[in-house]
């Protein structure tokens, strides 16, 4: 019996080790760009900003930016669009709401659209319109 406690608690362990999160850093940034929990990668916040660092003025081209990189980095972390499972979206100017989604939803399979929250706020870093964080799912045996 002690036997079988010892095997099941190394087992156990060697469980939690395999799990332990792992965070990908953000050159420069106070912040992870995402973090990896099991199956599951939180990417943090994104907005609109060029590889140069500067954001469009005209709001439409600042959402096309925020998706473009939104899949740059999906690419990079090597998940695809649609296994995010989860978006929250800060916006701005609440007016817009609607140019924001006809930008958003062309970069999902219409059948994949992920659940989704979303608040208006009074200010962004940068100045930006918009800012988008998301939930993958992609289970580790697919990394």
């Amino acid at each position: 019996m002690k036997t079988l406690f010892t095997v099941a608690l190394l087992l156990l362990s060697c469980a939690v080790l395999a799990d332990e999160p792992t965070f990908y850093a953000t050159k420069g940034a106070p912040f992870a760009k995402a973090v990896r929990a099991g199956d599951t990668l939180y990417l943090s916040g994104m907005i609109g900003g060029r590889p140069d660092g500067t954001i469009p003025s005209d709001f439409n081209l600042q959402i096309t930016q925020l998706m473009d990189n939104l899949k740059a980095r999906a690419q990079e972390l090597h998940f695809a669009m649609d296994d995010i499972i989860k978006c929250t979206v800060m916006i701005s100017d609440m007016n817009k709401w609607q140019d924001f989604n006809r930008i958003y939803i062309s970069y999902f399979s219409p059948e994949k659209l992920p659940a989704r929250s979303a608040f208006g706020v009074n200010g962004l870093a940068l100045g930006a319109a918009a800012e988008l964080e998301c939930i993958v799912y992609q289970p580790q045996e697919a990394k």
